[in-house]
């Protein structure tokens, strides 16, 4: 099992000033990929994870980081919004990212756009799963949503088998269809 001493992280920990539970589990020997923060297991922590956020949040992408939020995100917005459910996986990186931020320079877009990461924002991301009624557990996915309800999918196997360029071109044309103020058939 590889130890977070073995990342030379306890250092990086003690240098960002993590809570003390945080290093108090490494001190025990506990994995670094089971570390405990505010009573919560995260499966990655923070500072790993903090440069895939900023890659969604620096083209104003909302986080949600709590159900509550994105149950809020859903039901106060008029229109479609779109929920990203972002990854620290390859395909997360060097596709739906990529693939994401070129079509949010498209013209016509959902009236919000909002992210969960999975592996981190747990209770976020199961709510925004919960949304997704009828489609499994993906990560990294995209859903559009329009009265709550999901007018379009874009899921992991079908991210995995495409580059940035071609999902940005089904996002657009789903935001084409869905997200105009007059819908396109």
């Amino acid at each position: 099992m590889l130890m977070a001493a073995d990342f030379g992280v306890y250092q990086v920990i003690r240098s960002l000033n993590y809570v003390d539970k945080i290093v108090y589990s490494i001190e025990e020997g506990n994995s670094f990929f089971n570390l405990k923060s505010k009573g919560d297991f995260f499966m990655y922590p923070e500072f790993m994870i903090a440069p895939f956020r900023a890659e969604l949040t620096q083209l104003g992408v909302k986080e949600c980081r709590t159900g509550e939020e994105v149950d809020a995100a859903v039901a106060n917005t008029n229109g479609t919004v779109m929920v990203i459910v972002n990854s620290v996986c390859g395909c997360a990186a060097g596709r739906a990212r990529p693939g994401i931020a070129l079509a949010l320079q498209h013209s016509v877009k959902p009236e919000s756009v909002v992210t969960v990461f999975a592996g981190a924002d747990i209770e976020a991301t199961e709510r925004a799963r919960k949304h997704f009624s009828g489609y499994a557990p993906s990560s990294p996915s995209v859903a559009l949503l329009r009265n709550g309800k999901v007018v379009y999918m874009l899921e992991r196997h079908q991210i995995e088998n495409q580059e940035a360029p071609e999902i940005a071109q089904q996002l657009m044309a789903a935001f084409d269809k869905h997200c105009a103020s007059v819908p396109v058939s």
